[in-house]
């Protein structure tokens, strides 16, 4: 299992999700560019020690990122949160080898790599509201898939 970041646009959310991830033992794959420099006083804030504990790939476009993941054998599904699929994230089945894609805080991701994923999931919400934060959803998602897939850290 990875999380996948799409040109991020908020160095707190990134942070925060990447913190998730050295909690979790989940390795990252950013794709660039993101909207901001890593060096980032807010970016390093949110992420505060937990950067070091974090295994993070960096692409510079998703064209990169994708040929990279269909390089790998078997190639692993792209799934992707989204506000615009029809199955929700707790009836979807996970797979260990799952990446899970979100998109830019502002824009999501293009209908170009709408095509290109292997499934869209979304998280159940109140009607008329747009959307949770990013990281709230990754947590959302990442936690049950961990759950589905046995994949939770030991202790």
């Amino acid at each position: 299992m990875r999380l996948v970041l799409y040109q991020p646009d908020i160095p707190q959310n990134t942070g925060t999700i990447l913190r998730l991830s050295a909690c979790l033992g989940v390795p990252i794959d950013l794709i660039g560019p993101a909207a901001f420099d890593f060096s980032d006083r807010s970016f390093r804030r949110a992420g505060l020690d937990y950067l070091d504990h974090v295994h993070i790939s960096r692409h510079e476009s998703f064209d990169a990122f994708d040929a990279a993941r269909v390089s790998l054998s078997p190639t692993p599904r792209l799934v992707l949160l989204t506000t615009h699929a029809a199955e929700s994230h707790v009836d979807f089945r996970f797979c260990e080898s799952d990446l899970l894609l979100l998109g830019r805080e502002s824009a999501g991701v293009p209908q170009s790599v709408h095509e290109r994923v292997d499934a869209r999931i979304r998280i159940p919400m109140r009607a008329g509201l747009r959307s949770l934060n990013i990281a709230v959803a990754a947590a959302m998602v990442l936690g049950e898939a961990l759950r589905q897939t046995d994949g939770y850290p030991k202790e």
